[in-house]
């Protein structure tokens, strides 16, 4: 391992897939220590590397697979692996992650980097096995599930112990919000898969042998050993391990956070018995998606029986139930469960495909799409009984799947007559199961995030105003949550700020963000940063490289048109709840939002009309 970044495996490899070559660099110590590594690093790579108004599923893309530093499985949330391109779906910044063993495992192979150019002429695998790296054909894959895919995979390789990157059919045929999948966990979001499909790439798979040494190896060790011992006794970890993320349906049902009816309403009152079904039905048994998670918020699920039976498999996430319950009014959650079955197998975004069908459906109901246009599919709210034929039309572009395949922004624009309203996006990218009327700092979150519309980026921002989790960033200036009301509008933008800087740290460091809210706090990060790589940083450094981060990631979106006029909302997003809980409750709506992004913008210290950073503040980055 380098011997110049302790720490580090300190290699990178550079794929051709054109030419079917791969070589090994060295990984940059400059830009490591400015942007450590995951989103970060990429972010940096993909700044200097990809021209401005390249086709995102042309040959001219990268996909970069990206650890972080801590992308360990000693580690608390360690097993992670970034993927990060200009995406399909949206024309900007793309990035999502997966947790499983890939990112530790390529580390142990030797490489902290993985960057995909090119477009190979015939469906191709990429093989690493330490020192080794080889092309497969992959002809023999086409058309298999996800599943299959990945038995043959080790079958073919020899050796079950080999971690899997792939693709379903929805990458293969270029859906847009086709996702990337590790077994059963996935890389879900902005079209990561269709950037495979347009190059060709079918899989990659790895399987080291090395080891990471960290600098002060004693202290790392104790350090680790200290945070699980103190986290596992956090409330909210045991929470998650308990219930997982499905866990918070109710509560986020009677708070005001769960999107209904595709953003008609914040609530829908059956929160309670759809999770009462999921647990007495559906549930089966939690595990972590990595070795060495002791969290293991993960669901094992399945239904045994009736016109929705599935097999046992690791799904059904708070998002992907929601987006297929709530989000559609479907009351029916072995329904539900089925339908992320088989997004997972086909390779779908969940969030994505549950928000193209409540559109759809919502289309359906103002009479723009008629049951000729969907092949004789009645799309009613609620009717459940379609739920397997319509994800695999999108999945296969078959009849109007092939529409829906684009997402809601460019769906929208081809039917025309006024869809656009109730296409629900930021950037092009559908809006995930958390609603901004719930706790405004999310408002701000959803308008800036740099890959669009997203909860995680930073973490659900009324988990701040609503919830009262601070992530231990009071001593950086946060206000404390428990003198803020969730409906304040003042304030919110400069803490969404501080916020968005801690709360990408994850991202970059290679970390799964739910141990955030099991008790890791930036300090905690900086302790391990600091004893794995032997440098001197400490919580503040780490605040300034995620601002760092934030602020490339939005110069990239710059030279593809973003400005501040793209910071906004859906109009839905803005208007009181049309039913429900908060139909009678006018101050959960954001009044004064243009003032509050007014705030945002001087806090950052970006420009208020273009919503770039100033050349000042570049300067401060050293970005200029």
């Amino acid at each position: 391992m380098s011997e110049t970044l302790k720490g580090y495996a300190g290699k990178q490899i550079r794929v051709n897939l054109e030419r079917w070559e791969a070589r090994v660099e060295d990984v940059s110590p400059e830009i490591s220590r400015k942007f450590l590594g995951g989103v970060g690093y990429a972010a940096k790579i993909l700044y200097d590397e990809l021209s401005p108004g390249i086709d995102p599923l042309g040959p001219q893309n990268k996909m970069i697979l990206a650890t972080g530093p801590l992308s360990l499985s000693q580690v608390p949330g360690g097993g992670s692996i970034e993927l990060c391109f200009k995406s399909p779906l949206t024309g900007v910044w793309g990035e999502c992650r997966v947790g499983n063993d890939f990112g530790p495992e390529l580390k142990k192979a030797g490489y902290d980097y993985v960057i995909i150019e090119g477009k190979s002429t015939e469906p191709v695998m990429l093989v690493i096995r330490d020192q080794q790296i080889e092309f497969r054909k992959a002809d023999h894959l086409l058309g298999k599930t996800v599943s299959e895919k990945s038995a043959a995979i080790r079958d073919e390789l020899g050796d079950q112990r080999f971690c899997i990157l792939c693709i379903g059919p929805a990458g293969e045929n270029l859906v847009k919000v086709a996702s990337v999948m590790a077994d059963d966990r996935a890389a879900g979001r902005c079209g990561v898969g269709a950037v495979w499909g347009s190059k060709n790439l079918i899989a990659v798979a790895v399987r080291g042998s090395g080891k990471i040494v960290a600098a002060k190896p004693d202290e790392f060790k104790k350090y680790l050993k200290s945070t699980h011992d103190e986290i596992k006794e956090n409330p909210m970890f045991q929470g998650l391990q308990e219930f997982g993320t499905i866990g918070d349906i109710p509560s986020n049902d009677d708070g005001g956070d769960w999107p209904t009816k595709n953003w008609q309403s914040n609530s829908w009152g059956k929160g309670p018995e759809l999770f009462d079904h999921f647990q007495s039905q559906n549930f089966m048994r939690g595990f972590g998606c990595y070795k060495g998670c002791t969290m293991a918020c993960a669901r094992e699920v399945q239904v045994k029986d009736g016109p929705f039976k599935t097999p046992k498999h690791g799904g059904a996430e708070y998002e992907s139930i929601s987006c297929f319950t709530a989000y559609i009014l479907n009351e029916d959650m072995d329904a539900a469960v089925h339908a992320t079955y088989l997004c997972n197998e086909l390779g779908l975004d969940t969030i994505s495909t549950g928000s193209i069908i409540a559109f759809a459906m919502e289309c359906y109901e103002k009479g723009l799409l008629t049951e000729k246009d969907c092949q004789g599919l009645d799309l009613r709210w609620g009717n459940s009984e379609i739920l397997p034929t319509i994800v695999r039309m999108i999945a296969y572009r078959e009849g109007i799947g092939d529409l829906l395949a684009e997402g809601v922004r460019a769906a929208a624009k081809k039917i025309g007559g006024g869809a656009d309203e109730f296409a629900i996006h930021g950037r092009g990218l559908e809006a995930p199961a958390h609603d901004p009327r719930s706790g405004k700092a999310l408002a701000i979150t959803y308008a800036t995030s740099n890959r669009g519309m997203c909860h995680i980026h930073p973490l659900e921002g009324m988990a701040w105003d609503r919830g009262k989790l601070d992530w231990g960033l009071q001593k950086y200036g946060l206000p404390d949550p428990n003198t803020v009301d969730r409906w304040d509008e003042i304030g919110k933008g400069s803490a969404v700020s501080l916020l968005q800087d801690g709360l990408v740290l994850p991202d970059v460091l290679g970390t799964c963000k739910f141990y955030m809210y099991g008790g890791v706090t930036v300090d905690h990060w900086a302790r391990m940063i600091a004893d794995l790589t032997g440098w001197d940083i400490d919580g503040a450094e780490l605040l300034k490289i995620g601002e760092r981060v934030i602020n490339i990631q939005r110069l990239f979106n710059g030279r593809e048109g973003i400005t501040a006029k793209d910071d906004m909302l859906p109009a839905r997003m803005l208007e009181v709840p049309a039913f429900g809980k908060y139909s009678s409750e006018p101050d959960c709506v954001f009044h004064e939002f243009n003032a509050v992004m007014q705030e945002y913008y001087q806090t950052r210290g970006w420009d208020a009309v273009t919503g770039m950073p100033t050349l000042q503040k570049r300067a401060e980055l050293g970005l200029d």
